[in-house]
């Protein structure tokens, strides 16, 4: 860890709440540490600092050791994490390659740390040379999604574990939509590389994005730097108690849903492929995709003006008009195509 944290973290004393030194004990406290409200009311005790019930429920899901396992609100905090546990504001950087996810861009410049692009290819693949080339010893994040956003497609793993193999810091694999292919997942390359983390979320497949819950996997040491800068008490025990049952109770569900997503978006992706102005569907691997059309500033607000909000992708690199259409539920998806094909009979 100490080729990464960065250094006046090293011996940085975390702040512990009084209830942290006997968390998992099964002997019945008089809890006299906190201040609370020592009535009984719904939620009046302050949530387990170190989610020890729900980590455990994540390790058997996953496979991986609870030292292994870090949760944060949302994958947004642990990206801010990330950045703050190991990048020297003004001294190291992160690399990424759009166009991709802007929150990558948007935090290391909150951060103050400078943010290095390398594009991706015109088909929107890893640029491994250029990367190769752009990589220098004070590059200490690397952050990929994969399938990426915009562009909803994955990258290979060889690229994946080359990058690994290469990077002087940490490679941060974001796999926001992991379930959509749950074997490409990076999850269990630990025994492989020391600088590997994995994100992963309940927003997306998991329908609890109004919970806030994302998750990092990676190696004890670099989990227990990300655990130097987490706040007493980060997740909300509704969370925890919502991804427990969420874990426990319906999966299932969870994969029907992704089934009858990705057929969803099959189905769309073909229908709106047959209309003129749509100059490119490009492959999804995700419950979203990207579509190339004539105008998609015109396209978005005829969308907008029949009650239709998708993402106008045009500001991101080489995604000159295009948008990023989400699937919906079915009826959902046939008024987007009802309306996208009304859209062709309008002269632009």
């Amino acid at each position: 860890m100490k080729n990464y944290l960065r250094a006046h973290l090293q011996e940085h004393k975390v702040y512990q709440s009084a209830r942290q030194e006997f968390v998992g004990s099964d002997r019945e406290m008089i809890l006299l540490d906190a201040n609370e409200n020592p009535y009984d009311w719904p939620y009046h005790r302050y949530p387990d600092p170190l989610q020890g019930k729900l980590k455990k429920c994540i390790s058997k899901w996953k496979k991986v050791g609870v030292d292994q396992i870090y949760l944060g609100n949302g994958s947004d905090e642990i990206i801010n994490q990330l950045l703050l546990a190991f990048c020297e504001p003004g001294e190291e950087s992160i690399l990424i390659c759009p166009p991709t996810f802007g929150m990558y861009n948007v935090s290391a410049d909150l951060y103050q740390v400078s943010c290095e692009k390398v594009p991706l290819t015109k088909n929107f693949q890893l640029d491994i040379a250029g990367i190769e080339e752009a990589l220098h010893p004070k590059m200490k994040l690397c952050f990929i999604p994969t399938p990426n956003n915009p562009t909803a497609n994955r990258f290979s793993q060889a690229d994946l574990k080359h990058l690994a193999s290469i990077f002087p810091g940490i490679l941060v694999i974001d796999e926001a939509y992991a379930e959509f292919d749950p074997s490409d997942s990076a999850i269990n390359w630990y025994s492989n590389f020391s600088n590997v983390v994995i994100l992963q979320t309940f927003s997306k497949a998991q329908g609890m994005a109004g919970a806030r819950l994302g998750m990092a996997f990676g190696p004890p040491p670099i989990i227990a730097g990300l655990l130097k800068v987490k706040a007493p008490y980060n997740i909300n025990q509704l969370t925890l108690e919502a991804a427990q049952d969420q874990i426990e109770t319906q999966q299932h569900r969870v994969r029907s849903m992704v089934n009858e997503m990705t057929q969803e978006r099959n189905k769309m992706m073909t229908a709106l492929n047959q209309l003129d102005y749509v100059l490119q569907v490009f492959p999804s691997d995700a419950n979203f995709f990207l579509i190339r059309v004539d105008d998609s500033s015109l396209r978005y607000q005829q969308l907008i003006e029949k009650g239709i909000v998708v993402r106008n992708a045009d500001k991101n690199m080489n995604c000159e008009n295009c948008l990023r259409i989400s699937v919906g539920i079915p009826k959902e998806n046939e008024l987007l195509i009802e309306a996208m094909n009304a859209m062709a009979l309008i002269k632009k």
